[in-house]
Formats: structure tokens, sequence, C-alpha cells
């Protein structure tokens, strides 16, 4: 199974980008933001690391290629919260990701992120009992 093609996608307010590992070097500044690790814990990440991950998430698909791969994470700019952008924006790509075949979305969310929460219940996924890293698995129906 092929891995769907990356195009940016558009809504009123936003513009999503497929993730690149080009994009780490902005994404430096923009997440030393000390409020942004409020629920996920440690620091801000530094350039190597950021690169490593981008290049990690970008694959798209199950190691063995079998299974496309959806979990979801967003941050939202302190500037920004409170004005409905999270949902706005995980909306179009939920709906971007099942255009593709995407079924399964999954995100994992800190349990005292009401925010986060609310924003998983805007899109239909539910909170399951599994956790990683102290933070409870979310996933669609």
């Amino acid at each position: 199974m092929d891995s769907p093609a990356s195009e940016p996608i558009t809504t009123a307010r936003v513009l999503l980008e497929p993730l690149s590992v080009g994009h780490a070097p902005s994404m430096v500044n923009v997440l030393a933001e000390p409020s942004l690790c409020e629920y996920t814990g440690g620091e801000a990440s530094s350039l190597e690391v950021l690169e490593h991950r981008y290049s990690t998430q970008t694959v798209g698909q199950s190691a063995d290629g079998s299974r496309l791969v959806a979990d979801i994470a967003w941050v939202v700019s302190p500037v920004w919260r409170g004005n409905g952008i999270a949902s706005e924006a995980t909306r179009a790509m939920f709906d971007w990701l099942r255009s593709k075949g995407v079924q399964s979305l999954t995100a994992h969310i800190h349990p005292d992120h009401e925010a986060s929460m609310r924003v998983a219940q805007n899109q239909g996924l539910h909170a399951t009992s599994s956790k990683k890293d102290g933070e409870t698995r979310w996933k669609s129906s």
C-alpha cells in the first residue's frame, strides 16, 4: 500500500503543509515557548532532535508498508489559543486523511489537558484505557 501523497490543506483560516525535515529549523523557535511543554513535560527540543523526529514522522506507513498510519498531534501558540484553530485544522486533517483511505486515527493527550481533549472530542475521538508516557490514547471509532 502506498502512502497518501502529501499536499497542502487549506481552510478559511489555516494552511496545513506536509511535515518535512526542512521545517525543523523554524520550529525550534516556535516550540521554544515554555508553556508548550506544560503538558508534555521536558523542555524545548534541539534542532537535531526535531530533525530526527520529523524524519521518522514523515514515513506515513507501517514499517512493512501494509498499513497507513495516522497518529495526530496539534500544538497551538498561546497567541492563537481559544479561537478554534486547533479544531479547524484537525477537522481538515481528519477529512483529508479519510479521503485518502486512512480510517484509524489516534492521538495521545495528557489527562489534564482539557483543551486538547475538547479538540479530540470535536473530531469524534474517544479516550481509551491505553496510556503511553502518562498520556491517554484517544482513537476514532
